[in-house]
């Protein structure tokens, strides 16, 4: 008896258990071919290791960022001056006498009168309890939510005995705090200048697609008048025009808008070839007749086609804003202090003497690299998931 008459034979709801390859193959084949496009995506994309691995971590990051003040020890704006260089203090789960708790050995230090050189001691007679959901300073969740909870911490909140596991910087800010609080400005940067690039790109990109003519060659003459600069030296320039006298938050809008005017020339290319790719098809023909305007044409009939394109061209845009944005605030030209992020951070591991004798300052780096890092894996893996001719 056939496999064919064998499944006629058995009686209605029975389910079917079988290891034959040909009809296991046709159950795949057809479910692939009733699947949208969006699921056809991340069948692709979970097959990608490192692309998995990436937004795992991508996905960390954001978290990090909408729970900065739950997750960080201390506010961004908290210090002890007299534990400038501190370096990190080693988080210890028993005592010498085998009772179980985190804690950690104050230190303190001494200055050399002739050299001016500091040396940390550690005083390990004392202990300074750490522990989880601990009260400590107040913040704000969600920018409304006033809540004082804090993931890890000292139990006893005392300015004088701070807990600096990943040391801190020239001013006694806690390192590890200042990092996280950092990941909200330099992590949404990328967020905030990618939307604005995606409008300016699809605007201009698609009406250069969709139109031809006159204004395909005045858009792509200034795409590659833009693309003929220099970016870095672009990107100072700019930045270096934006007055001194404005707020941290009007210069935070002002480095996002400097970065998103520069860096909508490549997508809007892209989205220029996939318009000039299906402009001549039948469903854009029959929109056109029954007078359908050019933003319809656009945004209802003609963009849905790559949306999947477009979102992995965006992703993999966000490193770029993530590493320009650390680059001038680095360099002095972007983000200035009290604002905290990544970038501003790394403005003390300029002098090479306090990198030889401070090393953690360069732990902000380290947080740029892994951001990034994932952010171009996710982003090369979902490229890779929405071509169709790899699927």
């Amino acid at each position: 008896m056939t496999d064919a008459q064998q499944l006629h034979d058995l009686p209605d709801g029975t389910d079917v258990v079988t290891d034959d390859p040909v009809i296991t193959g046709q159950a795949e084949d057809q479910e692939v071919a009733i699947a949208s496009q969006w699921k056809l995506t991340w069948w692709s994309f979970r097959r990608h290791k490192l692309a998995m691995v990436g937004a795992v971590v991508t996905l960390a990051f954001y978290f990090v960022v909408i729970f900065a003040g739950f997750l960080a020890p201390y506010s961004k704006g908290f210090y002890s001056p007299d534990h400038a260089y501190a370096p990190p203090q080693a988080l210890h789960l028993l005592d010498d006498q085998g009772d179980l708790g985190l804690f950690v050995h104050p230190q303190s230090a001494e200055q050399d009168p002739d050299t001016f050189e500091l040396t940390w001691t550690t005083d390990e007679t004392v202990k300074t309890d750490v522990g989880l959901f601990v009260p400590g300073e107040e913040y704000k969740l969600f920018g409304f939510l006033t809540l004082d909870r804090h993931l890890i911490g000292p139990t006893h909140f005392d300015a004088e005995n701070p807990v600096y596991l990943l040391g801190a910087d020239k001013n006694g800010h806690d390192l590890l705090s200042r990092i996280i609080h950092g990941s909200v400005v330099s992590m949404t940067i990328g967020l905030v200048g990618v939307a604005i690039t995606l409008v300016i790109a699809i605007l201009l990109g698609g009406l250069s697609g969709l139109l031809g003519g006159i204004t395909d060659t005045i858009v792509q003459r200034v795409i590659e008048f833009l693309m003929s600069m220099p970016a870095i030296p672009l990107w100072m320039a700019l930045a270096a025009a934006v007055p001194a006298t404005w707020t941290s938050l009007e210069r935070y809008f002002a480095i996002i808008l400097i970065l998103s005017l520069i860096g909508w020339t490549g997508l809007a290319r892209e989205v220029r070839g996939k318009f000039m790719s299906v402009r001549e098809e039948e469903y854009i023909t029959a929109a056109r007749i029954d007078g359908a305007g050019h933003g319809r044409l656009i945004f209802r009939h003609m963009l849905p086609q790559f949306t999947s394109h477009i979102i992995a061209g965006l992703s993999l845009s966000i490193p770029g804003m993530i590493l320009a944005e650390t680059s001038l605030s680095w360099l002095g030209l972007g983000l200035q202090a009290p604002v905290v992020s990544w970038g501003v951070l790394l403005q003390d591991a300029q002098n090479v003497r306090v990198i030889t004798t401070a090393p953690w300052i360069m732990l902000p780096g380290l947080a740029v690299v892994i951001a990034v890092l994932a952010l171009n894996f996710f982003g090369d893996g979902l490229r890779d998931a929405a071509d169709p001719y790899k699927n």
